[in-house]
């Protein structure tokens, strides 16, 4: 359950309206790593969290901290339009009718379609979607991405503030820079907890029993001369497991080498094709349909057979 209250976090008062640059902050909202990304993440994060206390606390306040973030941008956005947005778009153009040309002017998605307000789509138009997002259930693997994602965004926000002179906006973004340094502080300080707790040594290595480990440890390089052995990742100790880092060229590992060649298309696909690895064989939907039912009866017998495995 989540309760509002009318107050924003912080303050988004733009002294003068500027529809050119509403339609840059849309980045910073509906972008890849705007705002409603990190919210709906860090949201999805904490419900999927099966580990309760601290970990889902944690998680479920910076991301109910998001949409207070994503209140006060779209709150900035639309008073960034008030007024007459086509007289402020007039305005610019009759000052810089270079940038005009470049920008085209306002968002016309602000003004047709949101009546004044912001939209769930990018600085370009482009809707918001939920492939932007990672909640993968494993805390490591979020939390890195979580950092990343505050890096990126708060990159874009340090971009946007040197866009403007209009020092209520400059506030506004100055407390979004604030909050995105001490948010990637908090991701990889909850790494740190993760570690202390036992419950990751610091690397996403899942079926680690399972790896080929003999190239665990090696820094692979694909062009001669290469200054990257220069660097603390191709030499010295593995961060976990005290291995010895390798440097070596990049070559073929398998003898013989496996050989990038692909089987005879399918016909009825009309790929094009020389005929050097003989007719293709025709498939159909219902074929393919077929094969997958066949595959997993074969995969049901295989675990019913006693003593297959002995």
């Amino acid at each position: 359950m989540y309760r509002h209250t009318k107050e924003l976090q912080f303050n988004a008062k733009p002294e003068r309206p500027d529809a050119l640059y509403a339609a840059k902050l849309q980045e910073v909202i509906g972008g890849q790593f705007g705002e409603m990304t990190v919210m709906m993440q860090y949201l999805w994060q904490g419900w999927a969290c099966r580990t309760p206390g601290k970990y889902k606390d944690m998680i479920l306040d910076i991301g109910t901290e998001e949409i207070g973030h994503v209140e006060m941008l779209t709150t900035l956005l639309a008073r960034l339009l008030e007024g007459a947005p086509s007289e402020t778009q007039a305005e610019a153009a009759a000052a810089n009718p270079a940038l005009a040309a470049v920008l085209g002017g306002q968002n016309p998605q602000q003004a047709i379609v949101s009546g004044g307000f912001a939209m769930p789509t990018n600085s370009q138009g482009v809707p918001w979607n939920s492939g932007y997002i990672v909640a993968s259930g494993n805390l490591l693997a979020d939390f890195r991405h979580n950092v990343a994602a505050e890096a990126q965004g708060r990159l874009q926000v340090a971009r946007l503030i040197g866009m403007t002179d209009d020092p209520g906006v400059k506030e506004t973004l100055s407390f979004a820079l604030a909050r995105d340094t001490f948010h990637q502080q908090q991701w990889l300080l909850g790494i740190e907890q993760l570690i202390e707790d036992g419950h990751t040594d610091g690397l996403e290595d899942s079926r680690k029993d399972e790896e080929a480990s003999e190239y665990a440890s090696v820094f692979y390089s694909f062009h001669e001369g290469s200054t990257a052995a220069e660097g603390r990742w191709a030499q010295g100790s593995t961060l976990v497991g005290d291995e010895q880092i390798r440097f070596e060229p990049g070559r073929a590992l398998n003898d013989p080498a496996d050989v990038q060649e692909l089987p005879a298309p399918d016909p009825l696909l009309f790929a094009t094709y020389d005929g050097s690895k003989g007719p293709g064989k025709p498939g159909t939907a219902e074929g393919g349909l077929a094969q997958g039912a066949a595959n997993l009866a074969s995969k049901a017998k295989d675990a019913l057979t006693p003593g297959k495995d002995d």
